[in-house]
């Protein structure tokens, strides 16, 4: 298993993403038992970058279901093709009984399939990715706890519609609501923390080869620093990265107040946080991280 697990951390690098060896564990039993992956942990961590990464590791599709408060069946599941209906009752009203019009109208082909669907009728196993599942409804929750059960839809006009294939279920959590202990046991669980300063250094090389070493160095110990301060909202993987070209773009040699007063809206986004590293000193943030 160690050697399948090393061939998961490589594959992940070729990718762009880099693994450690607990996650890795994660990602290899979500493909092995077939159970969802509840991924937790603060935005901008990289937990839907994993979906996507494990997506492209196995040359498959990534079907995302962005979760917010107010989901239903027509956006997560399926929803008729009203206009097409419509349609075709004009054309044929006039030759065929209601029963067989009824029968054609309510066939797939006008069915608008949304992404739990898809990723039920894929006849090749995908990753579906449920991002954000603390932001919708409790009652969804239960609905999906059904669905990750048995991977069948019941529409009541065409029946119920198995899994040819079983997808990769990665669902994420940024902790807005606690979720249902009824939905926890059903998945595996990984809390993604924020990497480490070597590990989100690796990041930045790989994913920005040609930037100086000194630089990625004072890049990561500043947002280090920021995010062990009192901020609103405390930079993600991305930002770095963000900061990271935007210091290439500009062929920074190093980190000034003057770039930092120029440069900072590339990693904060709320006014006060920005205001709060504005009124101090770029040594400040240098300080080495303990």
């Amino acid at each position: 298993m160690k050697k399948d697990i090393d061939a998961l951390v490589k594959k992940f690098y070729e990718h762009g993403y880099i693994l450690d060896d607990a996650l890795a564990t994660s990602v290899f039993l979500l493909k092995n038992l077939g159970k969802p992956l509840l991924l937790e942990g603060d935005p901008g961590v990289g937990k839907t970058s994993l979906a996507g990464t494990l997506a492209a590791s196995l040359n498959t599709q990534m079907i995302r279901l962005q979760c917010y408060e107010g989901l239903d069946v027509g956006t997560t599941i399926y929803e008729w093709n009203y206009q097409k209906q419509l349609l075709h009752i004009k054309l044929f009203e006039q030759e065929k009984d209601k029963k067989t019009l009824g029968e054609e109208i309510f066939g797939m082909e006008y069915l608008l399939e949304r992404p739990l669907l898809r990723a039920i009728k894929s006849e090749v196993p995908v990753v579906l990715l449920i991002d954000e599942i603390d932001r919708a409804d409790e009652e969804f929750e239960a609905y999906l706890l059904e669905l990750l059960s048995d991977f069948q839809i019941s529409i009541p006009e065409l029946g119920t519609i198995r899994a040819k294939t079983k997808p990769l279920v990665i669902l994420t959590s940024n902790r807005t609501r606690e979720l249902s202990d009824a939905l926890r046991r059903r998945c595996l669980y990984h809390w993604i923390d924020f990497p480490t300063k070597t590990r989100e250094i690796d990041i930045i090389a790989r994913k920005l080869p040609e930037i100086d070493e000194v630089l990625a160095a004072q890049v990561v110990t500043f947002i280090h620093n920021l995010r062990k301060s009192s901020l609103h909202k405390p930079p993600g993987i991305a930002e770095t990265l963000d900061w990271a070209k935007t210091l290439l773009v500009l062929n920074a040699g190093n980190i000034t107040d003057e770039l930092v007063q120029n440069t900072i809206g590339c990693v904060l986004k709320h006014k006060d946080d920005v205001d709060f590293v504005r009124n101090r000193t770029v040594e400040e943030f240098l300080m080495p991280v303990s």
